[in-house]
C-alpha cells in the first residue's frame, strides 16, 4: 500500500474507533512495522490531523467532529479549482492558506487521486490583477475582519483622485473584478469602490461598529429592493 493511501486509511481506521488504538494493533492492521506507524502518526499530526497519543495506551482522533476525508475525484477537482482561483484573485495570505489546505489534502489522498489532480487541465489566469490590487485587498479584508476604518486614496471612472475615510463592510467578486462595499464617512452613506482603482489603502486604528442600518446585509437588502422596484416599474 502506498504511503498516502495508508495515511488516508489510517485516519479512517482511527475515526471508526471510540477508544485509543495501540501502535502494535495499528501495525498489524496495516501490515507494517511499529516504527512506520509512529512515522505515519507524526506525518498526520504535521498535516493538521488531530491525532493524540499516550505512551502505553495508543492513538485516537482528538476531535470527534473531524469531517470525513473521503472526497470523490470531482469534489477534489472542485476544491483544486477553487484553490487556484483564490491563489490568483486574492491576497498573498489567502494564497498561503489555500496552498496549505491543499497540502494537507494531498498528504492523505490515495496516489491515483493525487496523480489525477496533478493532471487537472483547467487553469486560472491572473490577467489584470496586479501587486497593488493584491496589497489593497489584503488591507481592506483585514479591516473588514477587525472592523477598523481605512484611509483610501481612490481614482474613479472619470480618472479623478480623492481621499476619504471609509468603513469596509464586505467585498463582491464579479469575475475578474472585486468591489468593496463600504460606508463612506465623507458622504455618510454606502459607496462601492473597485479594488483595481485603489491607489493606496491604509488601515487606521479607529474602530467602527455595524448596525441594522449599516452592514453588508443591509446594503444587500437595499440593492435588492432597488432592483425589485425597477423591475416593477
Amino acid at each position: 500500500m502506498h504511503k498516502s493511501e495508508r495515511l488516508f486509511q489510517l485516519v479512517n481506521y482511527l475515526r471508526s474507533r471510540r477508544l485509543a488504538v495501540s501502535a502494535d494493533t495499528l501495525a498489524q492492521a496495516f501490515n507494517v512495522s511499529i516504527r512506520t506507524i509512529y512515522r505515519d502518526i507524526q506525518d498526520l499530526q504535521s498535516s493538521g490531523v488531530s491525532v493524540v497519543g499516550e505512551p502505553g495506551v495508543g492513538f485516537m482522533l482528538s476531535n470527534a467532529e473531524l469531517p470525513p476525508l473521503m472526497f470523490t475525484l470531482p469534489e477534489l477537482q472542485t476544491l483544486l479549482l477553487g484553490s487556484k482561483m483564490v491563489s490568483q484573485w486574492t491576497d498573498p495570505l489567502f494564497c498561503e492558506h489555500a496552498a496549505s489546505a491543499l497540502r494537507k489534502i494531498e498528504a492523505v489522498i490515495p496516489a491515483p487521486m493525487k496523480q489525477a489532480l496533478d493532471d487537472f487541465p483547467i487553469m486560472v489566469a491572473r490577467f489584470g490583477f496586479d501587486e497593488q490590487s493584491q496589497a489593497s485587498i489584503q488591507v481592506v479584508r483585514q479591516a473588514i475582519e477587525l472592523k477598523q476604518r481605512v484611509l483610501l486614496r481612490y481614482c474613479d471612472a472619470k480618472n479623478e483622485s480623492s481621499q476619504r475615510e471609509i468603513e469596509p463592510l464586505g467585498m463582491v467578486f464579479w469575475g475578474g473584478k472585486w468591489t468593496l462595499v463600504a460606508f463612506c464617512c465623507l458622504r455618510n452613506d454606502y459607496r462601492e469602490f473597485r479594488i483595481d482603482r485603489m491607489q493606496h489603502a491604509q488601515l487606521l486604528q479607529q474602530a467602527f461598529v455595524t448596525t441594522s442600518t449599516k452592514s453588508m446585509n443591509h446594503y444587500v437588502e437595499l440593492v435588492r429592493a432597488r432592483y425589485r422596484d425597477e423591475c416593477q416599474n
